[in-house]
């Protein structure tokens, strides 16, 4: 009987449920789709990892520390004659030699443009080799055979518009490398989006390696031993110098390596599909409180013939479950399409995923099911606990719930308990030395605060209505009137509607003083740091000679500066080590092209052989000025240098340590020291837009490098800051899509709840225009509420977030008031256009009709 009476109300009221199940459908879409799509990705990569690994490669011995390459770093070699002590390996078939670089790029000589992809994938310059298992083959011309020949891979020619006999230029720390388009190679598997370009042997070792090696060398066996056993009589013919991978190895780190690039937007995705749960969550407690009021006699008739409290809550968790499975179900559906739209996104900076090859693995069904099914059904268990409560002459009486005082001291209780330490947590994070203590803070004060608000949302659904809606009765009459109090006549559902729209506009409020603090507060650095007219970076091969000397004979430059950055690990006086970038400057850094605020010491030691250190670095490893560390330099270079300065925490640069050119010169070879960016100073007098284009001009054959003057920088700043700002925008759409989509529902479910006394109001003289305009109203203050919630909450959490990175490079707060603005007028907008079916439905009604419902 149970099932019986479920599926028949349920049916009975599919039309009411339908925008509940669009909810439960995009939140298990996005999760659905979000693993499809990852798995599609890793699937991917791991047919082409598998079938073109070796069965063990011999690569160069470990970085210490596993220290990261520099632009312009000299790639990790082998000995040449490696490959022959390899071949001489018990079971060993075939040992080939292999140069593989992905520190140069691809030009166009013609356009002077870059070939290959500019993000994203790789672009990768090596030796051609016969291998058993090469990714790609000769499909037109012929392999290179001269050191004027270069081969390209077809999808990069084709894109580049480039074919046999073009010229293509080769360009790394060493200069520039032209060559002849002498043949296109096919991906004989998926194509991942990498640019290959493949040189003779000896053509590659001179230009990429600048000797007579190779980056790893590749072994296939004969099948009389297992990859295992090749391994282990390799180390033994070898020693443990090397490192010896196998297949399974190879294969691991290469998807390891992909995975962690993946791994931002996995999820990031996943993270905006829980936050459309809980939006989802709200809509599903509203439509199926409002459903179970409407059934409060026909509960009350269940009671009376005998049904228990059990069998009323089971009768609509029951109807939860099948919307759960139908609406998982579709989401899984719909989710296909999510991943499709997500590899065209991947595609589209540089990556190559096919949408045929879709990876739709057991693990997608689990989760969509899994997340679907508990949001439902966890979401539907408050009303039907509510329901079950009903006493069943009360429910005949349609007296409703008891206890409803109680309900709501306990609501208030906890609510200020919730809010009040969220609050406090928040201004613990404000105020808080360390920024990872901050975030730890105000991670949980966000959470804190955000649930506080929901809980106390119905207590004030009933003050802040009854301010934003004073204006209604006197602007729009009985209209107004009526619909601020249909908005305060259930604060619970009010609140809870409410709640989903706040949560989505909490989080474009909170994103948007985040991002315009970073903006601002880096425009402000530039502005007090920066000496120089222009800022040139090197891209990926680093800055070259070539390029330093065009900059110098630019007309209109005064100096030119130019910088070197590399990794290093700090052994401290403590005994402890910490991995920091370190830049090597000239006295000409700090005297004219940057004025960096100073703690303690003196800025000229850092040119009599001293250390400089950020404040926050300092602080965090208990240094001072005169303390000695330990710099370890890749290559197993090292020196001992005293701290000569401290740097102020609102420094460009951060925690960045200085040392001078000639003390790095001591330690690290120059040939060792890449050049990352070159600082050029216009000459007084001189045009500083003339002198750009000129300078423009001048580096035009190097496509790989950014040439801005300061104005340009800082739109460069905030064009990277505004990329994930529009990212975070799109992805809370997707709950503020589901949050209308809860008023609507409200409002449509409230127009059935109150059919009879609409009809009565349409006896008693109420126009068709006047009551559509109340169903209207009664939206747009509903989503006001929500609003100036979320805005308040958005405000709490972004200004919290700038004093936690106060020293972090967000020195100056920054509330876009524009945004605000907009957030409020939209909301009123996504409140009259939420209104629009419901209002007309209402205003069609027969009056005597609905006087005679029910």
């Amino acid at each position: 009987m149970l099932l019986r009476t479920s599926l028949r109300s349920f049916f009975a009221h599919k039309g009411r449920m339908a925008l509940s199940l669009i909810a439960v459908v995009l939140s298990v879409a996005f999760v659905s789709g979000t693993l499809v799509f990852s798995n599609t990705a890793t699937s991917t990569f791991s047919k082409l990892f598998a079938a073109t690994a070796s069965d063990i490669s011999v690569q160069p011995p470990k970085p210490a520390d596993d220290e990261e390459p520099q632009a312009g770093d000299k790639p990790a070699t082998v000995p040449a004659q490696l490959a022959q002590q390899v071949a001489s390996v018990p079971g060993v078939k075939t040992a080939i030699g292999q140069v593989m670089v992905g520190n140069a790029i691809l030009v166009n000589p013609a356009t002077n443009k870059l070939v290959g992809p500019t993000s994203g994938a790789p672009t990768l310059v090596g030796n051609w080799t016969d291998t058993p298992r090469n990714p790609v083959k000769i499909t037109s011309g012929h392999v290179p055979q001269n050191s004027g020949e270069l081969v390209l891979d077809a999808d990069t020619a084709k894109k580049a518009g480039l074919g046999i006999g073009d010229k293509v230029r080769v360009d790394n720390a060493t200069g520039q490398h032209p060559y002849t388009i002498a043949g296109i190679a096919t991906f004989t598997t998926t194509n991942p989006g990498a640019a290959l370009a493949f040189l003779d042997t000896a053509t590659a070792q001179q230009v990429l390696l600048g000797e007579q090696a190779y980056t790893s060398v590749e072994a296939f066996g004969d099948g009389s031993r297992s990859n295992d056993q090749l391994k282990a009589d390799a180390l033994a013919e070898l020693g443990s110098r090397y490192q010896v991978k196998t297949a399974a190895e190879q294969k691991a780190d290469n998807i390891k390596a992909i995975g962690s690039g993946l791994d931002f937007m996995k999820y990031a995705m996943l993270g905006f599909a829980g936050i459309s749960l809980i939006v989802g969550g709200f809509l599903i407690i509203n439509t199926f409180s409002m459903l179970v009021a409407q059934r409060t006699r026909e509960i009350g008739l269940l009671r009376a013939i005998g049904g228990s409290r059990r069998q009323v809550n089971g009768s609509v968790l029951v109807e939860a479950l099948i919307l759960g499975v139908l609406g998982s179900t579709l989401g899984v559906a719909v989710g296909l399409g999510v991943a499709v739209g997500l590899i065209k996104l991947m595609n589209a900076i540089g990556m190559d995923l096919k949408a045929s090859d879709l990876e739709i693995g057991p693990d997608v069904f689990v989760a969509g099911y899994a997340v679907g099914i508990l949001i439902t059904v966890v979401a539907a268990w408050i009303p039907a606990r509510r329901a079950s409560r009903i006493a069943p002459m009360a429910a005949l009486r349609d007296h409703g719930t008891p206890a409803e005082a109680r309900s709501n001291l306990v609501r208030t209780v906890l609510g200020v308990l919730l809010t009040g330490g969220g609050a406090g947590l928040l201004v613990l994070a404000g105020t808080a030395d360390r920024a990872g203590t901050g975030g730890q803070l105000l991670g949980l004060g966000l959470l804190l605060t955000l649930i506080g608000f929901v809980v106390l949302g119905p207590l004030l659904a009933t003050v802040v209505i009854k301010v934003l809606g004073a204006l209604l009765p006197a602007l729009f009459g009985p209209s107004g009137k009526l619909a601020q109090r249909n908005a305060m006549r259930n604060p619970r559902r009010t609140g809870a509607t409410a709640a989903a729209l706040m949560i989505g506009l909490a989080l474009v409020i909170g994103s948007s003083v985040f991002s315009s603090s970073a903006v601002k507060s880096a425009s402000a650095q530039i502005d007090r740091s920066v000496g120089v007219d222009y800022i040139v970076s090197g891209g990926r091969t680093g800055a070259t000679p070539e390029m330093i000397d065009a900059v110098k004979r630019t007309p209109g430059i005064d100096h030119v500066t130019t910088e070197k950055d590399l990794d290093a690990r700090f052994q401290l006086p403590d005994g402890k080590t910490a991995r920091a970038g370190i830049a090597a400057v000239p006295p000409a850094f700090f005297s004219t092209d940057f004025r960096l605020p100073v703690k303690s010491g003196a800025v000229e030691s850092i040119g009599r052989g001293s250390l400089g250190i950020g404040e926050g670095f300092a602080t965090d490893h208990h240094l001072v000025v005169g303390d000695s560390i330990t710099v370890h330099y890749a290559g197993g270079h090292t020196q001992v240098l005293p701290v000569g300065v401290v740097f102020g925490k609102d420094s460009l640069y951060g925690d960045a340590s200085f040392v001078d050119f000639a003390t790095m010169a001591k330690a690290v070879p120059v040939a060792g020291q890449p050049v990352d960016r070159i600082y050029a100073k216009a000459a007084p007098g001189a045009d500083v837009g003339r002198t750009l284009t000129a300078l423009q001009d001048a580096l035009q054959q190097y496509p790989q490098l950014t040439v801005k003057d300061q104005a340009g920088y800082k739109e460069l700043v905030q064009s990277q800051v505004n990329t994930l700002l529009y990212l975070i925008y799109g992805l809370v759409g997707l709950s503020i899509t589901v949050a209308v989509l809860g008023v609507v529902n409200t409002l449509a479910l409230s127009v059935v709840e109150r059919t009879r006394e609409i009809g009565l109001l349409r006896a008693i003289g109420i126009s068709r225009r006047q009551l559509r305009r109340m169903i209207r109203l009664e939206s747009v203050v509903i989503a006001l509420f929500g609003a100036v919630l979320g805005t308040g909450l958005g405000l709490a959490w972004g200004v919290t977030a700038q004093r936690v990175l106060r020293d972090q490079g967000l020195g100056t707060l920054s509330v876009p008031t524009t945004t605000i603005v907009v957030t409020l007028v939209s909301s009123v907008v996504i409140g009259l256009v939420a209104a629009l079916v419901p209002a007309v439905r209402a205003g069609r009604m027969n009056v005597l009709a609905a006087i005679a419902t029910d």
